[in-house]
């Protein structure tokens, strides 16, 4: 059995559910952890984020529902409306970091979000990418050339089909997935010990 988590790192709701994922990689070891980027804000949905007024109600619920941070470089950098979440590039990012270390694709995927939404850094330039990949310990240049590669803009929309083809329809999903078997685990947001009791009965099933 291994654990899907497909996100987005544009998603607020992806950024309060890393904590709940960190901690069910704790309990966990032995089950490994597939991140899948799923395509967010792209194609027509990739456009100043003044165009989806619900982001600052939304982010005081993810906030209150789970304690995610959204810091003030974050706010400074949303607070005109011009910024353009372009999932594409965060994607291609996500794979970069994601083939540096495959092992470490949950915890990166965490950090990215803390980028974002912390540190208010574009998921668009490589500069974030060679800073988070610095501090992960790996080699900042590689993953920073990688994300501008075309095997990320390969990587990236086939992380989309992925996606699409485990029938996800909303950010994050953490799903089990054993041979055939695919068991839905948490959609939106849930608490480690509800996952807990999930991943027990899939197993018991």
């Amino acid at each position: 059995m291994k654990l899907v988590y497909v996100f987005d790192a544009y998603c607020g709701w992806s950024h309060g559910f890393s904590p709940t994922l960190a901690e069910i990689a704790r309990r966990h070891p032995e089950l490994p952890v597939e991140v899948v980027s799923g395509g967010l804000f792209t194609g027509p949905r990739r456009v100043p984020i003044r165009e989806f007024g619900y982001v600052r109600g939304a982010n005081a619920k993810i906030s209150e529902l789970t304690g995610a941070v959204f810091g003030e470089a974050y706010e400074r950098l949303i607070a005109d409306g011009s910024f353009v979440m372009d999932s594409e590039a965060a994607a291609c990012g996500t794979a970069a970091l994601r083939e540096a270390a495959p092992a470490l694709a949950a915890r990166l995927a965490g950090d990215l979000q803390e980028a974002f939404y912390v540190e208010g850094l574009s998921l668009s330039d490589p500069e974030t990418y060679r800073l988070v990949a610095g501090r992960a310990g790996l080699d900042g240049d590689a993953v920073a050339a990688a994300f501008a590669a075309p095997g990320a803009r390969a990587a990236a929309r086939a992380d989309f089909r992925r996606a699409a083809e485990l029938g996800v329809q909303g950010f994050p999903t953490l799903l089990a997935v054993d041979g055939d078997r695919v068991a839905v685990l948490a959609v939106g947001h849930a608490g480690a010990d509800e996952i807990e009791a999930r991943l027990a009965a899939q197993a018991a099933g």
